[in-house]
């Protein structure tokens, strides 16, 4: 990543590193959808609408775009350890979700919660990242993919949880936050920083405008800005598009529901870890970009298979869940690759700030239009997100820049 570290041979113990670190973010963001795979429960508990469900998404979402804003702006995976500030957060994010089993009697104690999961969880995400990064100089879109892929796995457990373990929500909860403690205590004890690592920068808090004035990097940004607009309002309300998909077709199966919920967004594993496979070898331009095209003719056909054939319904969001997730890790792999070394973590974390900001509107824009034109046309609102994110990766394609990513292939 520095001129002296891009003489450092790629070190064996890199594929250790990329088991320890991706099996690590499946742990820690299991708790991201830990509130919504209890949907159901806590709707009949708190007297919750189905709109008033989806918060239990939103403040998470809330409180992660306050916490990468607070990071970023204090350059904190940049200045700390980022082990140990992926640790550090772990930890405080399962507390604060198991304060939703221990102590939310109610929406306004639950949401708080939620939130203070979701700022925690900013310590998390883009710090995994960089800690990848760090091990890998060839091979770093596959590496990520397969990061980015166990983040999906993560974010799909809280539906197996739910589906396979106690009838009592406070107990699903509660082991999900188990899994998150772990997975903070793998990085700390048995991951180091890889022989890329940049050294501690200093505090710069002119580092955000700086991000920006990068052309390449802003590319890449809206690139995943456009991908965002998309991942979470499919990931937030699928699972209620299959729930009453199934019972508007008299199969009104909550489990199996939670089964199909957890099979699509877990298909994002399959899709990143291709994706990276492909992008390390043709251009991470051209892959996110056929991602996003895909994904995007999935997100308008789904909605007329509401109420048709399960299998059918199933096969089409297999292919949705696989490839709406698949190019998130190429346009991270593009920011390590484009931006400042000593700044790689504060870009990757102005990055995901601003696009989880962007999921809120999203999110609640889909059960307004379901009520509006019903599910069959709701999810298409979500296509021109991929439509921008391809156009933002065709520039940066044409752009000398582009030379920089994945050793010249765009």
């Amino acid at each position: 990543m520095t001129a002296s570290a891009s003489q450092t041979s790629e070190s064996p113990r890199r594929w250790r590193a990329l088991v320890l670190i991706a099996s690590a973010e499946l742990l820690a963001m299991s708790l991201w959808f830990s509130g919504s795979a209890v949907a159901p429960a806590l709707r009949a508990e708190w007297g919750l609408s189905e709109s008033g469900g989806a918060w239990l998404t939103l403040a998470v979402q809330l409180g992660f775009v306050v916490g990468t804003l607070v990071s970023a702006l204090g350059n904190l995976p940049d200045v700390l350890s980022a082990r140990r500030l992926f640790a550090a957060s772990a930890l405080l994010g399962a507390i604060a979700n198991a304060g939703v089993a221990f102590a939310a009697r109610g929406p306004a104690s639950g949401m708080t919660l939620r939130f203070a999961t979701g700022f925690f969880l900013a310590g998390v995400y883009p710090p995994g990242m960089k800690i990848m990064a760090s091990w890998f100089r060839r091979g770093r879109g596959l590496a990520l993919g397969i990061l980015v892929g166990g983040i999906s796995l993560g974010k799909a457990f809280p539906y197996l949880v739910n589906a396979l373990g106690s009838e009592r929500w406070r107990v699903n909860v509660l082991a999900v936050s188990g899994f998150a403690v772990l997975g903070g205590a793998l990085v700390l004890f048995f991951v180091e920083d890889g022989p890329f690592a940049a050294p501690a920068a200093r505090f710069d808090f002119g580092q955000i405008a700086k991000v920006f004035a990068n052309r390449g990097v802003r590319l890449a940004d809206f690139g995943y800005f456009g991908h965002m607009w998309e991942l979470y309002a499919m990931w937030t309300w699928f699972p209620v598009f299959a729930r009453e998909s199934f019972a508007a077709r008299g199969l009104a199966r909550p489990a199996l529901a939670e089964m199909i919920a957890f099979l699509v967004i877990g298909a994002g594993f399959v899709g990143c870890i291709l994706a990276g496979l492909a992008a390390d070898r043709v251009g991470r331009t051209v892959v996110t970009s056929v991602a996003m095209a895909l994904s995007g003719a999935c997100c308008v056909l789904i909605g007329f298979l509401f109420g048709g054939s399960p299998w059918l319904l199933l096969a089409v969001a297999a292919v949705w869940g696989a490839s709406i997730v698949a190019d998130s890790a190429q346009f991270s792999a593009c920011v390590t690759e484009l931006a400042d070394p000593p700044y790689v973590g504060t870009a990757l974390t102005v990055q995901t700030c601003i696009g989880f900001l962007l999921t809120m509107a999203s999110i609640e824009l889909v059960p307004r239009l379901v009520q509006a034109v019903g599910w069959r046309w709701a999810f298409a609102s979500l296509a021109p997100g991929p439509f921008v994110g391809i156009l933002a990766m065709l520039r940066l394609r044409r752009l000398p820049e582009a030379a920089q990513i994945a050793q010249g292939r765009r």
